[in-house]
């Protein structure tokens, strides 16, 4: 499988410059820059006699992203100078904070029962400090979706864990990677290595590093859910070198629904443009008053209904219980998406308000046989998934 360097990091560059805004003096020089991106991309393929399609899924979603870029429609700021101002939000001292947090999230991990009064005192904590970070932005007049990415990142895992069930759910499989950890320490009669390990907001799947005195193991919070399996395979992989089985078992969770809504979730904190349901081509409020007739006999209380900033080729919509949001991606908001495919998505999320969560052994469980059952009485279901499933390949 051919690897591309530099793709993740040129959609992200690209991402934050449409999220900013171009001026106008730039236009023609991105344009042009998008237009070679994507060149190199399908040239370097079609050496190593493959397509972009058969890239590794983060590089074959940065692909799909910089080729669907609409370069006729493209955001325009509205002075330099603004555009200046609403990139340059950095908070002060963010990773510091993290790190702190992150230390007590570790020290709580030692037991499975945690102490309820310093679970609380640590939710206080992440609470204020996002509050502290959304008061700066205010204060410029503007938004998280303003702060720089290392910023927003962090802000973006704080404001994921000052929910109760993604807190707890959060410590008991920092818990769950200690002790399995510490298993394979032992094992290998390694009990003096000091070990740290952090489920956080990080670009890859996970990372670490392991001397013979200390072992750090950093992992994607998109593996909160994941099983013992999973979590045993990620930290073998730092301990004691990658396998193609742990290889194997990592990449299978982190193409799962269950990984991408936590990493969907933590991008889309920073980023919904605005909760106005109405987006350029589909009107969330519309559809879901069509759905709520069609399938809830009128009785679902309807959530707040937003578009994000973000354009997905994978996750295209995630349900928020604690703020009983629905944030939709703006791949759906296109006149050449099919409105029954937008309409399945809002669909999905909805079962999510209706059905609820269900926790089994300590692990979350969403997608129930229930859900699946309500799921398929959608009149479109079948024409629904092909579409989502050409968008994930990059077909349509």
């Amino acid at each position: 499988m051919i690897k591309i360097r530099g793709i993740l990091k040129t959609a992200q560059t690209v991402q934050d410059d449409l999220r900013n805004g171009l001026s106008t003096q730039k236009v023609a020089e991105f344009k042009q820059f998008i237009q070679s991106s994507v060149e190199t991309i399908e040239r370097l393929c079609a050496e190593a006699k493959t397509t972009p399609h058969h890239l590794p899924r983060r590089s074959r979603e940065a692909y799909y992203f910089l080729k669907g870029i609409d370069l006729g429609n493209l955001p325009i700021a509205s002075s330099q100078a603004t555009q200046t101002q609403v990139a340059s939000i950095s908070i002060k001292n963010i990773k510091a904070q993290q790190n702190t947090i992150l230390e007590k999230i570790f020290n709580l991990a030692s037991a499975s029962n945690q102490n309820s009064a310093e679970i609380q005192q640590l939710a206080q904590t992440l609470t204020r400090t996002v509050t502290i970070i959304e008061k700066i932005c205010f204060n410029q007049q503007a938004t998280p979706a303003s702060l720089t990415r290392s910023s927003r990142q962090i802000y973006s895992w704080m404001k994921f864990l000052t929910d109760e069930q993604n807190l707890q759910l959060h410590l008991t499989s920092t818990y769950r990677v200690r002790q399995i950890a510490q298993e394979i320490l032992n094992k290998h009669q390694q009990t003096s290595v000091k070990l740290t390990i952090e489920l956080s907001n990080i670009a890859g799947l996970y990372k670490g590093k392991k001397s013979s005195t200390f072992a750090h193991i950093s992992i994607s919070e998109g593996f909160i859910n994941a099983s013992d399996e999973v979590l045993q395979a990620l930290v073998k992989s730092v301990l004691c070198g990658k396998s193609q089985d742990s290889t194997r078992l990592i990449r299978s969770f982190a193409s799962s629904e269950e990984y991408s809504t936590v990493v969907l979730m933590l991008d889309l904190i920073a980023e919904v443009i605005s909760e106005n349901p109405q987006g350029k081509f589909y009107n969330l409020d519309d559809l879901f008053n069509k759905l709520n007739h069609e399938y809830f006999a009128g009785h679902l209380v309807k959530p707040r209904l937003a578009w994000s900033k973000i354009t997905t080729y994978r996750k295209f919509a995630h349900y928020e219980p604690a703020r009983d949001r629905v944030v939709m991606s703006l791949t759906l908001d296109n006149a050449n998406i099919p409105e029954f495919v937008t309409e399945f998505v809002l669909f999905h999320e909805l079962l999510h308000k209706y059905h609820g969560t269900k926790w089994v052994n300590g692990r979350r469980m969403v997608h129930t046989p229930e859900f699946r059952s309500d799921e398929n009485k959608f009149q479109l279901y079948a024409e629904a998934q092909r579409w989502l499933q050409m968008l994930a390949s990059g077909e349509s």
